[in-house]
């Protein structure tokens, strides 16, 4: 690492046909080629039609680099019928972002199912700490966490047309329960394993923006752009008509800043000195001009510098005058904002990472 940083902004239910969609490989291209080599992406890449299309739409991959796929939407702008592609990082930017997708849905008194390879066990935990009531919309009926097995895959294989038989019937059972709507979150992380199948991918993504066409049911896909090459992003995400991405005010190999959504406020990673103070009052800022309470998220923050502390406790001091402001770090960090006399700020709550 050379030391050099550089900042950066980041209608009723119908089926509509959607079992028919997907039904067919396009003469039998392949889009995605699931076997990996010694060296290179993790996917090889055949032209074919789905790949003009993806061209057409807009999408560019950038040699060597990560795909250039600029999100045009934050996820809390998510409406009915959009087809999001949602590219995150790091775990904890991907559950940050489905709480705020599931935390919408719930309060419209949407059905929200999510699919991802954390399964129950894990997510539900997630979310609700988070501030999520995940465990009385599952009693209730309004919400599912599944894994994707015996859903998109069965038996570790992968068939376009069986996925969108299983989205059809989600929209089916939703429509008969009374719903209003139907949200759908599905980690596609799935797709990084040797998968049978795989190739069908683009046709799957394809299927469910033609399905959700004059619907009230929203579908966020979920890629890892640390591990998806860039082609392959580019080639799914030519089938969405919305990309989503955690706001983000400064990123390198040594610190990220960005905007965290549930609960709201900001979130810090990595190591922050003078030296950003810039990006750090720039989210501070965002997160006052937001309404509700703010968190300070730094439970990933190895190293803070007095100076960006003050300017944390400062921020806070002020919004804390009509709401609640919450600094969540481990004990390391903490020590900093005690001796800083965070104590004698009233309306300013710091939590260690341990009480979670």
């Amino acid at each position: 690492m050379d030391g050099k940083r550089e900042g950066r902004r980041h209608t009723p239910l119908t089926l509509g046909g959607a079992a028919e969609a997907v039904g067919v490989r396009r003469a039998g291209v392949a889009l995605v080629n699931v076997v990996r080599c010694a060296e290179g992406p993790r996917y090889g890449f055949i032209p074919g039609a789905g790949s003009g299309r993806a061209r057409e739409r807009g999408c560019c991959a950038v040699g060597g680099g990560r795909v250039m796929i600029g999100a045009d939407a934050q996820i809390t702008d998510l409406a009915v019928n959009d087809h999001a592609c949602l590219t995150f990082g790091e775990p904890e930017e991907l559950f940050d972002l489905t709480a705020a997708f599931v935390r919408d849905g719930l309060s419209g008194g949407l059905k929200v199912v999510w699919l991802s390879d954390a399964g129950p066990h894990r997510a539900v935990p997630e979310l609700t700490r988070r501030g999520i009531a995940v465990e009385s919309a599952l009693a209730a009926g309004q919400m599912s966490a599944s894994a994707c097995e015996g859903r998109l895959l069965s038996g570790q294989v992968f068939s376009a047309g069986h996925a969108m038989g299983w989205l059809s019937g989600q929209i089916a059972a939703c429509q008969q329960e009374g719903f209003p709507g139907l949200r759908v979150a599905v980690d596609m992380s799935w797709a990084l394993r040797p998968v049978a199948g795989v190739e069908q991918l683009p046709d799957f993504e394809e299927g469910v923006t033609a399905a959700l066409a004059g619907t009230t049911v929203s579908v966020l896909c979920q890629y890892d752009r640390e591990r998806f090459d860039p082609v392959t992003l580019a080639t799914v995400g030519a089938f969405h008509n919305r990309s989503v991405a955690a706001e983000t005010y400064y990123a390198d190999a040594m610190l990220r800043i960005c905007r965290q959504y549930a609960p709201p406020g900001i979130r810090l990673a990595g190591e922050i000195d003078h030296k950003n103070a810039e990006p750090l009052a720039l989210a501070l800022a965002e997160a006052i001009r937001l309404d509700g309470d703010i968190t300070v998220n730094m439970t990933h923050l190895a190293f803070i510098d007095a100076s960006c502390a003050r300017m944390i406790l400062d921020a806070a001091r002020g919004a804390a005058a009509s709401r609640a402001v919450v600094l969540r770090c481990h004990p390391g960090i903490a020590a900093r904002f005690v001796l800083l006399g965070v104590a004698d700020i009233p309306g300013v709550s710091l939590v260690s990472a341990h009480d979670r």
